[in-house]
């Protein structure tokens, strides 16, 4: 399959990288600053397009590479791939749902933990020499608070069940009620946000979540609520955010996702209410070792003629 023109649209996992050299005629996007001439002269060979949480096939991408059988997806999230270009094309899209759902969750208690416990400033106090001058301030408890959660999914699910284990009570919101699930389901995310002490954002990037918690939804969780957003920067209404945090009308915030990755605000800098991190949620050697495998399974199983491991088109 050496012939099969692959592009890769950003920096990923180098044993990804690797693989995909090893078995493909690998174009690297960000190596070719004149994109259009790039795609002009290359169209013909690419069959495949590999993207990233932050970089996926566009509608205007699409229509430049006429050979384009397979979007593989080294993400769970697809909100930068044009599903409706790919399903009107016959392009097939997949993902890498499943294997990272453990990592994400164990990372969104470890930010509420970071968050209520303070652990992160904590930290800092002992390494500046504080802790010499006296104790630090108490924090706040986690066990035993409501937990809500926008997207009751795979990640969303396991969130719960581990939120469970601290003996918290969970409700949720969705575009529709689980019948099978035994958590409070309300109709709207401000009725959410207004009947829970956490509320964390799990659901997938679409027109209708983008700024999904607005200002009416940070007032209602109110100045001892805490957001915790691991799902795509755009959930949040970023200079709200700000706002909310710098007049104590929200508790505090751990953020994993931003609207202009790498760009933060740099107003949250200084907050101790705030941990920030660097779109880490599935950032382990195991978890985007496995997300590669099943990028590279995908497209050996469509250019073999095999059915797709995950397929979403």
């Amino acid at each position: 399959m050496g012939s099969i023109g692959v592009l890769l649209m950003a920096h990923s996992l180098p044993y990804l990288e690797q693989e995909l050299e090893k078995r493909y005629n690998l174009f690297r996007m960000w190596e070719y600053p004149q994109k259009a001439q790039f795609l002009k002269q290359n169209a013909a060979s690419i069959r495949a397009v590999v993207g990233t949480s932050s970089a996926g096939a566009d509608a205007e991408l699409i229509e430049a590479l006429p050979k384009l059988e397979i979007v593989s997806s080294f993400s769970v999230g697809v909100d930068k791939v044009d599903l409706n270009k790919c399903k009107e094309k016959g392009i097939r899209v997949t993902n890498t749902p499943d294997v990272l759902t453990d990592e994400v969750a164990d990372l969104t208690i470890g930010l509420i933990l970071a968050l209520l416990r303070r652990i992160c400033e904590c930290d800092r106090y002992v390494r500046a020499g504080k802790w010499k001058q006296g104790d630090y301030k108490l924090t706040t408890k986690f066990s035993g608070k409501t937990v809500g959660i926008i997207g009751l999914g795979r990640i969303g699910t396991a969130i719960a069940k581990r939120a469970e284990g601290f003996n918290c009570s969970i409700c949720y919101y969705s575009r529709t009620e689980k019948r099978d699930s035994k958590y409070k389901y309300y109709p709207s995310v401000v009725e959410l946000a207004s009947n829970c002490h956490i509320l964390v954002v799990a659901c997938p990037l679409t027109e209708e979540t983008h700024h999904i918690i607005n200002r009416e939804v940070m007032n209602a969780l109110g100045p001892k609520g805490y957001l915790i957003n691991i799902g795509r920067g755009k959930h949040v209404d970023e200079p709200e955010l700000v706002s909310a945090l710098l007049e104590g009308r929200l508790g505090g915030a751990g953020i994993d996702v931003f609207e202009c990755e790498p760009n933060v605000p740099e107003e949250l800098f200084g907050l101790e209410n705030v941990v920030l991190l660097p779109h880490v949620g599935s950032a382990t050697v195991e978890t985007r070792t496995a997300m590669a495998d099943l990028v590279l399974g995908n497209l050996e199983a469509h250019f073999l003629g095999k059915p797709l491991l995950t397929p979403l088109v």
